[in-house]
């Protein structure tokens, strides 16, 4: 594995000793495979990211880059020795410096021609080639970003490592970047670990997804695996639009909440589920409606054009999604 994380715990100082923001997780990359931990602000992804970085210290663990041990009970590697490449959510970029200047940073060991040279192809391969003489404050939020992953590229690194790398731009530059970055990192052939808050972001780019909460890893998975077969009720609120009823509101047989999403219920004269409308919103070809059910919960219905209702209306509706799909219902839930 080119990336490989064993158990890490890590925490920082606090009043009352140490406080663990990072608790048993692991996970694994394979060369050229992408990875993101997805989760809230404050469930301790960012955090990951410094510890294989090298500046946070593990209090357990292991943390592995291309097969060698670089942080464990007996090993800290500086971060300087582990040839990690990080882009930042600021950009972090030289003011003082030209795009070419910039991207060519990390390169100042090698001679002047091969310096120069593996800056000409990393701008073309990132298509700002022509742009190579300008100065940060002169480039967009989007161009900014490319030059700071273009930077990050350029030495060549084990592993690239990118914090929240797309919130400082506007939605529609957000996704088209989102695409191209993915493109360029699987041209490269290089291991990298995105961390967001993006559902849709971390959908485009990552070929494993891991949604953390409270400093763990509660399922690593692919974008379809988290989206039709969650493991945890967390990650079955937390991905996609869903919310979890009682099967017996759905008129379903046994115990325990199902997962409700919109492509879930359909519109059905004869339907057992009765739900009443008290939110909807015009998208096009569909209406996305927030219904109430009898028992309180509230699920999101995408209802076809030209259906006739009103606020305050009364829809029946049949459930179509996996019945089968059951999540115990706890303490809290109860």
């Amino acid at each position: 594995m080119s990336l490989q994380l064993e158990q890490l715990r890590i925490g920082y100082p606090a009043a009352t000793g140490v406080q663990i923001v990072v608790d048993g997780l692991s996970l694994a990359l394979a060369r050229g495979e992408i990875g993101c931990l997805l989760g809230a602000s404050g469930c301790g992804k960012t955090t990951v990211l410094r510890a294989i970085a090298g500046f946070e210290p593990l209090h357990a663990g292991r943390i592995t880059l291309d097969g060698v041990d670089v942080a464990g009970p007996e090993e800290h590697w500086p971060p300087e020795r582990r040839h990690v490449g990080m882009v930042f959510q600021d950009y972090a970029l030289f003011p003082h410096l030209s795009v070419a200047g910039n991207v060519g940073f990390g390169l100042r060991g090698m001679a002047r021609a091969e310096r120069d040279a593996r800056v000409h192809v990393i701008l073309e391969r990132i298509g700002l080639e022509a742009l190579a003489g300008r100065y940060p404050h002169e480039l967009s939020g989007g161009q900014q970003q490319r030059v700071a992953l273009a930077r990050a590229l350029a030495p060549a690194p084990s592993v690239l490592l990118l914090d929240e790398p797309f919130s400082n731009l506007d939605i529609h530059t957000r996704g088209r970047l989102a695409s191209e970055v993915r493109d360029l990192l699987k041209a490269s052939d290089i291991t990298a670990l995105l961390v967001t808050h993006d559902q849709a972001e971390a959908f485009a780019v990552a070929d494993r997804i891991g949604v953390m909460d409270r400093g763990r890893i509660l399922q690593w998975s692919d974008a379809p695996g988290l989206y039709h077969t969650p493991q945890d009720r967390f990650v079955a609120g937390f991905i996609g639009r869903g919310t979890l009823v009682p099967a017996t509101v759905l008129g379903l047989e046994g115990e325990g909440d199902v997962l409700v999403r919109p492509e879930h219920l359909r519109c059905d004269a004869t339907g057992p589920i009765r739900a009443r409308l008290i939110e909807r919103a015009f998208h096009g070809p569909e209406t996305r409606a927030v219904m109430a059910l009898p028992s309180g919960e509230r699920v999101e219905v995408d209802l076809p054009a030209g259906v006739p209702v009103a606020t305050g209306d009364e829809i029946t509706f049949s459930y179509c999604g996996d019945a089968r799909q059951r999540f115990p219902r706890d303490a809290s839930t109860r």
